[in-house]
C-alpha cells in the first residue's frame, strides 16, 4: 500500500519551488546565465531582480497558505473511516469489507466476540419477557 503525501511535504516541496525560482532570478541577476547560456547581452539591473523577487513573493505566499489549508483539510477528511449504517461493513476504497476483516487487514491484529454490559442486560430483559 502507498504511503500517502503529508501535508507537511506537500508544502515544503513548493517552498522549494518557489526558492529555487528566486535563486535562479538572482543567479541570473548576479552570474549573467542570460548571456552564459543563451548569448544574450550582459546587463545587471538588480531593481529589476527586485521586482521579480517580490511579485514571486507575492505569489507564493498565497499560493502556499492555500495550499497548506488545504492539504490539511484533504488529509483531515480522509482520515474518516466510512461505516455503513445499515449493516456496519467498513468502506475499504471500492469495497466494503467487516468490520473484522477491516482490523485485520490494516492493523493486523485477530478480532474476537463479545458482549458490552448494556446489551447483555438488554438481551437479558429480552429473554425475560
Amino acid at each position: 500500500m502507498n504511503r500517502p503525501i503529508s501535508a507537511n511535504q506537500i508544502i515544503w516541496y513548493e517552498v522549494a519551488a518557489f526558492s529555487l525560482i528566486i535563486a535562479l532570478s538572482w543567479a541570473n541577476e548576479l552570474g549573467d546565465l542570460t548571456q552564459r547560456l543563451l548569448g544574450g547581452s550582459a546587463s545587471s539591473n538588480w531593481r529589476e531582480a527586485v521586482l521579480e523577487n517580490s511579485v514571486a513573493l507575492a505569489v507564493a505566499v498565497p499560493t502556499i497558505l492555500f495550499s497548506w489549508r488545504l492539504s490539511r483539510r484533504l488529509h483531515h477528511l480522509e482520515g474518516f473511516l466510512r461505516v455503513c449504517a445499515w449493516c456496519r461493513k467498513v468502506g475499504q476504497g471500492e469495497d466494503w469489507i467487516s468490520i473484522e476483516q477491516y482490523v485485520e487487514m490494516n492493523f493486523n491484529t485477530q478480532t474476537s466476540h463479545g458482549m458490552c454490559p448494556e446489551c447483555s442486560r438488554k438481551f437479558k430483559e429480552e429473554q425475560e419477557s
